[in-house]
């Protein structure tokens, strides 16, 4: 291991740092080309710049490549988030541009540390690709034997990348961090569902940190309606039996409703504590006021109508949008509907007419292999669409990706359900095919998603072992194995999306899986009530394995931005309202086969029952507040401090542009 600049600043400087946390990988030279001369070495003057921004650099020569890592002293942090403007949350509940002389007045995060790892992680990026060339002139780089100009004002470390020297900058495991995530999360079965959702989001970030929560409170939730299940099936509730599922769909919605609504509380404590998502839109619209007091009080007439023309372009690009989006939408449902819904229903009929038990449990197997192919192209297709629409920002991109997607893999999940359900209408037959998928689906995911990056890992670490192996300069007979933890991270697949990295990472799929499930569960929960302990079993599991997938089989993911779990919180809402259809429709069928009602009275009863729970689904959203009492209460208070500084700061522009006039 070479230190290339470990020691940038003194062992107090060091002592204030931050670990390594970012890696850069370059091709390895060769001796010979390392010691040549000729133009300066593009990596040493790379090294060089990012030890003259203040950055701890160590240099590690590995088996597949050189590897730069990267820590900072809190001073460069600092010093770089008041360069890029960056907002961070103050005592008072304002959001304002940071300020390193003024540091005290800025709210630290749960661990005590200053910049949460998303902050750390943009510091790191203006940082390295902030290098530029001031000089007056352009110099000349030198990699191996090929000569390349760096211009005025250009980035060198993106001038590196084009060039092919700079193969990839990613974030680094914190060794530290990571065995005590390991220790107290991922290898922690004494509680089935605690986890330290805090540490979590230190390591990880807001959005990772946020699925956790969600899957931890959902699994505990899971465990009411899995024991009512339970019940429904070991007791024998007499000339009362046949109100049992009737009881148990009540109980099942109502217990929907009340989850993702004691969520959205949950969340709304969660970025309280972390100190995210104030929502000060009275502050922001008095600050807009302020930065544009000045030029509203000097508009000229003619700038009327360059308003009115501005006007009219934002309208027209937003009803452009909206028929974008419109177009979009129906070439996926003409997808579903000419391309998927027949091979959905070939395999329903197939199934149908299978006889062997292990005939039924391959033939699913295969089928959902099958699927998941088709889906991603799907989705890739529906990555392409996005493209073309005129979405604002990349939060509505990403929820118009969810809804795309969403809405395949719903055909995809359930086609076959409601084939059974309502065609053949043999609840015993479509119970077995609850089993089936459930098992099968959930443990096919685990074994892909948990396979897959330690196959992709093996394989590029054999090529890599593979090629030293055979370089002129290795020692014969000499083994060749991976040293350092930079190297083998390097090595690990990155944690994206099965439909691609360009909008979402991989909690796209982990989300995914979960949507599924729920629909899963809740629209067909009279058909079969012990379903609820299948899926909080698998949960839990789930739980563990998620958390090592992250820890060990991957890259440290990127940081991204998300305050709430976004569109798939809709998509859940949604699915408690296609459950309440299905299960009625699902009694209809149940008690006219079983002969204990006509089908006349029997469906009035559902139908008078289908629109008490949908009453009861709206009615209870508005009876469990979105948000803790002394979050809002806090929130109240933040607006009126903000209001206060920023209604006397604006009395004071007002009083020097009132002088300026004068």
């Amino acid at each position: 291991m070479g230190g290339g600049g470990g020691g940038g600043g003194g062992e107090g400087s060091v002592e204030e740092a931050t670990g390594f946390e970012v890696g850069i990988v370059v091709p390895k030279l060769s001796r010979s080309a390392a010691a040549g001369a000729g133009a300066e070495d593009c990596v040493a003057r790379l090294v060089r710049e990012l030890e003259g921004a203040g950055l701890l650099v160590d240099r590690v020569r590995g088996v597949p490549a050189e590897f730069i890592k990267l820590a900072a002293p809190m001073g460069t942090l600092g010093r770089a988030a008041a360069e890029m403007q960056m907002k961070k949350l103050t005592y008072i509940g304002m959001e304002l541009q940071f300020e390193w002389d003024q540091v005290a007045a800025f709210v630290r995060q749960p661990d005590g540390s200053l910049f949460s790892w998303r902050e750390r992680y943009c510091c790191f990026r203006y940082l390295i690709y902030g290098i530029v060339n001031k000089t007056n002139s352009q110099v000349t780089l030198k990699f191996d034997e090929k000569e390349f100009h760096w211009i005025q004002n250009e980035s060198l470390l993106t001038r590196l990348e084009d060039e092919g020297v700079v193969k990839l900058v990613f974030p680094l495991h914190d060794e530290i961090k990571r065995k005590q995530l390991l220790r107290n999360w991922a290898l922690n079965w004494l509680d089935f569902t605690w986890q330290p959702i805090d540490e979590i989001y230190s390591y990880f970030g807001t959005k990772i940190a946020t699925y956790f929560a969600f899957l931890g409170m959902y699994t505990r939730w899971l465990f009411f309606p899995a024991v009512f299940g339970l019940a429904t099936q070991l007791i024998d509730f007499g000339p009362l039996q046949w109100l049992v599922l009737p009881a148990f769909f009540i109980f099942v919605i109502s217990w929907a409703v009340f989850f993702l609504q004691f969520w959205k509380r949950k969340n709304s404590a969660l970025l309280s504590r972390w100190g995210i998502n104030y929502s000060f839109s009275e502050c922001k619209n008095l600050g807009n006021e302020l930065d544009t007091l000045s030029g509203s009080l000097n508009v000229e007439e003619k700038k009327i109508g360059e308003v009115s023309a501005e006007k009219r372009k934002l309208q027209r690009n937003e009803w452009f949008g909206v028929l974008l989006r419109i177009r979009n939408n129906t070439i996926i449902v003409l997808a579903i509907i000419c391309l998927q819904l027949p091979f959905e229903l070939a395999y329903a009929h197939l199934y149908e007419i299978t006889e062997t038990e292990v005939v039924k449990y391959l033939l699913t197997a295969v089928y959902l292999v099958a699927i998941q192919y088709y889906t991603r192209i799907g989705g890739k297709v529906s990555v392409a669409l996005i493209k073309y629409e005129n979405n604002q920002g990349e939060e509505s991109s990403s929820a118009s990706l969810v809804y795309k997607v969403f809405g395949l893999y719903f055909m995809q999940s359930y086609i076959g359900l409601f084939y059974h359900a309502s065609l053949y209408r043999d609840i015993l037959a479509l119970r077995q095919v609850l089993i089936q998928r459930l098992i099968v689906s959930q443990v096919l995911e685990n074994v892909i998603e948990n396979s897959i990056p330690y196959l992709k890992y093996s394989y590029k670490k054999y090529i890599a072992v593979h090629k030293k192996k055979h370089e002129k300069e290795s020692p014969a007979g000499k083994s060749v194995r991976l040293s350092t933890r930079v190297e083998k991270e390097y090595l690990k697949p990155s944690y994206t999306a099965s439909i691609g990295e360009e909008l979402e990472d991989g909690l796209f799929d982990d989300f995914l899986e979960l949507t599924l499930q729920f629909g899963m569960i809740m629209m067909f929960a009279c058909a079969f009530p012990l379903i609820f302990c299948f899926a909080a079993l698998n949960n839990v599991t789930e739980i563990r394995a998620d958390a090592l997938k992250l820890l060990v089989m991957l890259k440290r993911p990127m940081p991204r931005a998300a305050a709430t779990i976004g569109a798939w919180l809709n998509i859940f809402q949604f699915l408690v309202v296609m459950a309440i259809c299905t299960n009625c429709l699902l009694l209809v069928c149940l008690y006219d086969e079983e002969g204990n009602w006509r089908i006349e009275p029997g469906l009035a009863a559902i139908l008078i029952m289908e629109h008490a729970l949908l009453l009861i689904k709206f009615g209870f959203s508005h009876f469990v507040p979105e948000e803790p009492a002394w979050v809002k209460a806090n929130r109240v208070r933040y607006v009126a401090q903000a209001q206060n500084v920023c209604s006397k700061q604006l009395l004071r522009s007002i009083s020097k542009l009132d002088a300026k006039l004068d």
